[in-house]
């Protein structure tokens, strides 16, 4: 770069206030600053030597401050001081801290009115370090004698030096996103290295054998946990290592010693006060002749699997980058590499492993959810092995009349009138219809009259002595008187009344009065109000239970307050089938017949059986539904 800034190389016009420097040439120390400056690598060499460069370039720079942090965070802290810490003012931090606030250059001076610049005589230039619009610190100069132009030259020279630290800020993004897409590539070769292959064992050696080369590691071993202790399952370029017995020894120790800590372990550490136990690490490096040691554990969601161990040859090192690229290659492979060796035991190993696993879980620590289902579990397996309750058996019921009358037409013949309908108490002896007898009177005139020609013939035979004729004509008569009787029951019975004190059950004749009716038509249906029985319609799954004399309790629908007792009297042993199901008619009678109860009504009846276990009572007919479809499956 040219211009102002004049910072293209090392040497460069001294201006006028330089003093010390001679035009062309810069001194020895400025060498020293460049070359301080080109080959430092972090952050930490970077920034010092940048700000030191830049006061150099400044003339009447007094002391200088750069200050970095998080974009946009707030959050900002001194990177680096010139010439140290301890000159930096107070002045120029409040300088540097405005020019974040304000995210623009500041000029301050004691020509300017401002009180801090005043006591001091001295001006402070503060430039903010924007990059794509976000900010990522600022660098504050304090100088003595500068003019407005001068400090214009000054600004325009932070200006483009702070172009520097944005080279560097990129340096360490592309940095940071070669590492993690480095990550990302060995990770994904990983997955697919270990699911090319079926077989557990396989897959193992394949990862190892792929980690070895890709981090040119001497020796790459796995291992997985075995009844608390890492069993070393493979190791890298070897698909037998039983002769190497000591060595595997060791490597397990090894990944014990990560495990049990459950941290990665680095041999030789970087640091003296490392906190971590590195027996078994150091006693592996010593007994094999091995460089550093790193040893990662393969985690899961809520467990440990095993680790991984990594050998380095002798002269090398792991660094940070490595370390996370062998932390982010371990916690991939090892979930899958698990469910492989889950998958690859035999079936008893599996169910036993699973049902030892649910008893670790059971019994040990966590999983509170499970200890609280199991005793909840356990109390009503306990509550229902000595809980008894009485077992009843519902049905649906209906109550009919102990004795029903059914009332009939006695002959062909019309309906005359109607008195009574279904659904009203009569009384015995109450007409409720009658039928014509036009017909019947007429018929019992004419054999009246037959009958009075009859016996005044019988009266002029006996009178001629005609004794044939006599018996003849008495017979005639006592025919007649035969027909006027029959016709007399027949008058009688067109009244038709109620046998005894009772409800209508069925029959109404209000719309039929002048229509026809025959010989043996039913025409009303009677039942007394003091004699009931109850029909329940059991289930066939349960008729095996009811016993003549159980007794049970109704609750019809018109009366759900008042629950009756009864008594079984019969069981219908042929079944009937209705609405898909089958039943059985089971009649009962009544300890105590309210008033209030009508023959048809229906209700439930709970019939009781016997004391069992509720839980008998509960499965009962799910027991009987698997038996019968079991017998009915089996061969």
């Amino acid at each position: 770069m040219t211009g102002e800034s004049g910072i293209s190389s090392p040497e460069r016009e001294s201006s006028p206030d330089s003093g010390s420097r001679k035009s062309g040439r810069v001194s020895f120390l400025d060498q020293a600053l460049w070359k301080k400056f080109a080959e430092a690598e972090t952050p930490e060499d970077y920034l010092p030597a940048w700000l030191a460069l830049q006061c150099r370039l400044i003339p009447g720079g007094v002391s200088a401050v750069v200050v970095l942090g998080e974009p946009d965070s707030g959050s900002f802290a001194p990177a680096a001081f010139w010439p140290d810490e301890d000159v930096v003012s107070p002045e120029l931090s409040a300088a540097a801290e405005m020019a974040l606030n304000e995210k623009r250059g500041i000029v301050r001076g004691p020509d300017d009115g401002d009180d801090a610049a005043g006591k001091t005589g001295r001006n402070i230039v503060a430039q903010p370090i924007i990059i794509e619009g976000r900010l990522y610190g600022g660098v504050a100069v304090e100088l003595t004698g500068r003019t407005t132009a001068q400090l214009r030259g000054v600004m325009r020279q932070l200006q483009w030096g702070a172009s520097w630290i944005e080279v560097l800020l990129y340096r360490q993004r592309a940095g940071a996103d070669h590492d993690q897409l480095e990550q990302t590539t060995t990770a994904l070769d990983l997955v697919v290295t270990v699911l090319d292959h079926k077989g557990f064992e396989a897959a193992c050696n394949a990862a190892v054998t792929e980690l070895a080369t890709r981090l040119d590691c001497n020796q790459v071993s796995i291992g997985f946990l075995h009844r608390g202790r890492a069993r070393v399952a493979s190791y890298s370029h070897t698909a037998q290592f039983g002769r190497r017995m000591n060595l595997i020894r060791d490597i397990g120790a090894a990944m014990d010693e990560a495990i049990d800590q459950g941290s990665i372990i680095l041999y030789p550490p970087p640091g003296s006060d490392d906190p971590y136990v590195m027996t078994a690490h150091k006693e592996l490096a010593r007994a094999h002749n091995t460089g550093p040691v790193l040893t990662v554990p393969m985690t899961t969601e809520d467990r440990i699997l095993g680790a991984v161990t990594f050998e380095l040859p002798e002269g090398r090192n792991f660094d940070q980058a490595a370390i996370e690229l062998c932390d982010c290659a371990v916690s991939v492979i090892g979930p899958l590499l698990e469910e492989k060796r889950q998958n690859g035991r035999i079936i008893f190993h599996k169910i036993f492993a699973s049902a030892w696993n649910q008893l670790k879980r059971l019994f040990g620590p966590r999983y509170f959810g499970r200890k609280l289902a199991l005793l909840l579990i356990a109390g009503l397996v306990a509550f229902f092995s000595v809980a008894t309750g009485e077992y009843r058996i519902t049905s649906p019921s209906s109550l009919k009349g102990l004795v029903q009358r059914s009332i009939v037409a006695p002959f062909d013949g019309y309906v005359a009138t109607q008195s009574a309908r279904a659904g009203e108490t009569v009384r015995q002896g109450m007409v409720l219809a009658t039928l014509d007898d036009k017909d019947l009177v007429l018929e019992r005139l004419r054999w009246s009259t037959l009958r009075s020609q009859r016996q005044t013939e019988y009266s002029r035979a006996l009178a001629s002595r005609d004794r044939a004729q006599a018996a003849i004509v008495k017979a005639q008569i006592k025919q007649a008187e035969a027909q006027i009787a029959l016709l007399d029951a027949q008058l009688a019975r067109t009244r038709l009344v109620a046998p005894f004190d009772g409800l209508l059950v069925e029959g109404d004749l209000s719309q039929s009065v002048g229509s026809a009716v025959r010989r043996g038509d039913e025409l009303f249906k009677i039942a007394p109000l003091n004699a009931y029985r109850i029909v329940l319609e059991v289930d066939e799954y349960d008729i095996s239970d009811i016993r003549v004399g159980q007794v049970g309790t109704l609750l019809v629908s018109s009366l759900p307050g008042e629950a009756m007792t009864y008594r079984v009297e019969l069981i219908t042993p042929v079944a009937e089938a209705r609405e898909g199901r089958n039943f059985f008619n089971v009649e009962a009678r009544l300890d105590r017949v309210s008033d209030r109860l009508r023959p048809g009504m229906e209700g439930i009846a709970k019939t009781t059986v016997e004391e069992r276990r509720l839980i008998r009572i509960w499965t009962r007919k799910v027991g009987i539904w698997l038996r019968i479809t079991l017998w009915e499956l089996w061969p």
